[in-house]
């Protein structure tokens, strides 16, 4: 009897967190249909990647370097590769992970069977864990998504986004920007 309860004890313990929802693992990037990767975002092709930094400064980078003046700065931002002129969106999400913790579910149903008193430990029944990501999407007057399967500039604006990615993550200063361009 003693070995069966020391083997459901460690069974407990190993698996006392069942997740609900995992938030995706990109390590580089991904292209995805927006409203796939994230209910409420649009429905073209967005370039995805995880966001390491505090929420806004991807708002504060693409202000200071294309120098928008808080116009536009996440809707509407012009760019232009080879000649031909380009616009991109952005959105920051928030994927959390969620998990739901069975020791302090265990805990409080033998406390309140003991004790008969209310459970204690409500707030950790639960535990999130908040994934940032930004998706970009990239239009323009003659192609409504650039980074569809059939787009002809789609390599050319997948080049231009890795660059950019690679750039904000770099940059801790926002004004160097202004100077490398």
């Amino acid at each position: 009897m003693k070995k069966l309860c020391l083997v459901l004890l460690i069974i407990v313990f190993q698996s006392s967190c069942i997740p609900i929802r995992i938030a995706p693992n990109i390590s580089d990037y991904k292209l995805s249909k927006g409203n796939r990767f994230r209910k409420g975002l649009p429905k073209k092709t967005v370039f995805v990647f995880e966001d390491p930094k505090e929420a806004g400064d991807f708002y504060d980078y693409i202000n200071t370097k294309y120098q928008l003046n808080n116009h536009y700065v996440d809707v509407e931002v012009p760019f232009s590769i080879e000649e031909n002129q380009y616009y991109f969106s952005f959105y920051e999400v928030e994927i959390p992970t969620k998990t739901i913790n069975l020791i302090p579910i265990l805990l409080d149903k033998l406390l309140t069977e003991a004790v008969d008193t209310e459970p204690i430990f409500n707030e950790v029944h639960t535990s999130r864990m908040g994934n940032y990501y930004l998706a970009i999407e990239v239009y323009s007057n003659q192609e409504n998504d650039c980074l569809a399967q059939n787009s002809s500039k789609k390599e050319a604006v997948l080049a231009y986004l890795r660059h950019l990615k690679k750039e904000y993550l770099l940059t801790d200063n926002y004004n160097e920007v202004i100077f490398k361009d």
